[in-house]
């Protein structure tokens, strides 16, 4: 079930909003919510969802010994991990792990199918934070399961994010306050995250489907479309879907972390990482990069340190060479920016946003290609190696297509609304906002009824 689904949005949400907020006392709502969270998950997942409530209930046991024995939480920490990674491993690696095995093998027989659930990556990271928090001492264990289970299962974050330690919620869970505000707050945020994924991003998905389905078919115009497409489409998709859930958050009394600053402003590659999934790079950031010493040890164990967090960053992403080479792109990059100065780097104005934006778009590229080698016929298209032509009529058409979406996009990549909502309506900004919330949540309504291409690109990760 995804956010801009008829189901959701005329069934699922319709439906635990009433149930929620008909009965008053804490424990019923969160019981309400928990259900309604379990629900959410099964509806598309109906067996791995035993899957992940077992290895909640593992993490919620192993928390607990890590937290009640200072002696031996360390290993409770490995066992915690190494079972984490399991789940991780073999329900999203095994088959590409035996893949490539069978193909150095000559061995088909050898590969292992497993389907990938939605969404495993986000919460079994969240089961590890939950045990991290625990053993660093910035969270109490929970001796109720009932807490842990809700946390994890959460259904606004619970399959794309954003990435919510147990810390944050920790005490909402308890004693948080619904008001009329945050509902109301609650409700824009989701409205614009919706228009932002009906509306702007499924537009553009289509060109960029169109693009990466049919390389050899493509001019060198309308491969750079095709890559610009993507690199929007891929924010406003993933970036609609952490505003919808920060926005039921704050329905239910909830504040989850932002997740997006606006990436594509940003002045080096370092700057990109600072604005771009900020729940996932603080994540690495505080339970791999720091344990491992961080920047304060020897160049060349901090190389070690970047590298192994930029592998694990693509690794996360997903199970293709791709996703590898798209998170060591990165780590060439930051490790180029860092010996030359990232300061110097941002100073450069103008050229500096350019060159981010290149090497951000290229590195979509290679994480949108299905494999290495597409990803290299694409490379060879924006620079006129394997194109039809320079232009062609197909991009033309495309153009024109698209036009108003790809410029409306590439304006709200930058922080202007919150301008024009001051400069422009006010006093009268808030009653602006809300009117805007209401427009885009009709139309939206209307995109979702007529359209069958709604895919939510980060729900494979």
């Amino acid at each position: 079930m995804v956010f801009s689904s008829t189901i959701f949005l005329f069934e699922f949400l319709p439906a635990i909003l009433f149930f929620y907020f008909i009965g008053k006392k804490r424990n019923y709502r969160n019981t309400v919510l928990l259900i309604f969270s379990v629900a959410f998950y099964a509806w598309g997942e109906p067996l791995f969802v035993f899957v992940m409530i077992a290895g909640i209930i593992l993490n919620w046991y192993l928390g607990l010994k890590t937290g009640n024995s200072e002696q031996h939480k360390k290993l409770f920490l490995s066992i915690a991990v190494i079972c984490d990674v399991l789940i991780l491993g073999i329900f999203k690696y095994l088959t590409f792990i035996t893949r490539n095995i069978a193909f150095l093998a000559g061995n088909d027989n050898i590969i292992v199918k497993i389907s990938l659930p939605i969404g495993i990556s986000f919460f079994t990271f969240q089961m590890m934070s939950y045990v991290f928090d625990i053993y660093y001492k910035k969270a109490e264990p929970q001796k109720n399961p009932f807490y842990v289970l809700l946390y994890i299962t959460m259904f606004p974050q619970l399959i794309a994010g954003p990435i919510v330690r147990y810390q944050t919620v920790e005490k909402e869970i308890h004693t948080r306050k619904e008001t009329l505000a945050g509902f109301s707050e609650g409700m824009i945020r989701f409205s614009y995250g919706l228009g932002k994924k009906l509306l702007i991003s499924n537009n553009l998905g289509v060109i960029a489907d169109m693009t990466f389905a049919s390389i050899s078919d493509n001019s060198v115009c309308t491969a750079w479309l095709g890559a610009v497409c993507y690199t929007l489409q891929i924010y406003f998709d993933f970036s609609g879907y952490s505003d919808m859930a920060i926005g039921l958050g704050k329905v239910f009394g909830f504040s989850f972390p932002e997740n997006f600053d606006y990436p594509y402003t940003a002045k080096s590659v370092t700057d990109f990482w600072r604005k771009w999934h900020i729940s996932l790079s603080r994540w690495f950031r505080d339970y791999v990069y720091i344990p491992m010493g961080g920047n304060r040890v020897s160049k060349i164990c901090w190389l070690r340190n970047l590298f192994i967090v930029w592998l694990l960053t693509g690794i996360w992403h997903g199970a293709n060479w791709t996703f590898i080479v798209w998170g060591l792109v990165y780590f060439v990059f930051l490790v180029i920016e860092k010996l030359i100065g990232v300061e110097k780097i941002e100073k450069l104005g103008i050229l500096s946003r350019i060159y981010v934006m290149l090497v951000v778009i290229f590195a979509w590229v290679i994480f949108r290609s299905d494999s290495l080698t597409e990803a290299v016929r694409y490379f060879g298209s924006l620079f006129g190696v394997g194109a039809t032509s320079f232009c062609d009529d197909t991009f033309v058409k495309m153009l024109d297509s698209t036009k108003v979406v790809l410029v409306l996009s590439v304006i709200l990549s930058f922080p202007v609304y919150g301008f024009i909502k001051k400069k422009i309506f006010g006093k009268y900004g808030d009653w602006a906002d809300a009117f805007m919330a209401v427009t885009i949540f009709v139309i939206s309504i209307i995109s979702v009824v007529n359209t069958t291409y709604n895919p939510f690109i980060y729900f494979n990760f």
